[in-house]
């Protein structure tokens, strides 16, 4: 279902979501790439690699492009995007305190479930979004609290790389990241698209 070429994600995009982390509010988009073989569906399960101690869950808003994107302004971003689904940006979290940059703690295998549907022609500006595991909720905000909403980070990312059909935007996480176990059922819940269910496993 889901075959990017590359998948864009967005880091300390929600305001309290960087204080928890003990970072300051960024003036731009820090952005960082996830590899397209970390992709699975919904339903899929999340394995947790033995080269890590701390898994985390990350519930976000996921863009998905609809055409070849290049240099656009935030106004005509909506034209360019196909739709939007839940994405989980699943974190080593120790390998990312250790690192100097997060593609390690970021990119194994499995570490971007999205789904469960792509929606298209909503406001992705105010959308409530969750995440629960094992049915108990770690996570609960709105879009409204981005820094950086959809159209800015599209026209700013097209300002850096070519966006082609099908690439993917993970657009950042609420507060309250924190861990999951091999056995835990982690669902992330966004308002007006459905609920993004994946499994972990050893």
């Amino acid at each position: 279902m889901f075959h990017p070429t590359k998948i864009i994600a967005i880091g300390l995009n929600y305001r309290d979501h960087a204080k928890e982390m003990h970072y300051e509010i960024p003036e731009y988009p820090i952005i960082f790439l996830k590899p397209p073989t970390a992709v699975i569906q919904n339903g899929d399960y999340i394995v947790y690699p033995p080269m890590t101690k701390e898994l985390h869950y990350e519930g976000e808003l996921a863009v998905i492009i609809k055409s070849k994107t290049r240099n656009i302004t935030k106004e005509d971003a909506p034209r360019h995007i196909a739709g939007y689904t839940c994405a989980n940006d699943v974190t080593a979290r120790d390998l990312q305190r250790l690192d100097s940059q997060w593609t390690r703690s970021k990119s194994f295998d499995t570490f971007c479930p999205l789904g469960p549907k792509v929606v298209p022609n909503i406001d992705p500006t105010h959308l409530a979004i969750s995440t629960r595991v094992n049915g108990t909720v770690k996570q609960q905000s709105n879009t409204n609290n981005m820094v950086f909403d959809v159209y800015e980070l599209v026209s700013y990312i097209s300002r850096i790389m070519t966006l082609l059909p099908g690439d993917v935007i993970i657009t950042g996480t609420p507060p309250g990241v924190g861990p999951i176990e091999a056995g835990d059922v982690v669902e992330v819940e966004i308002e007006g698209i459905g609920i993004l269910r994946n499994m972990v496993k050893k």
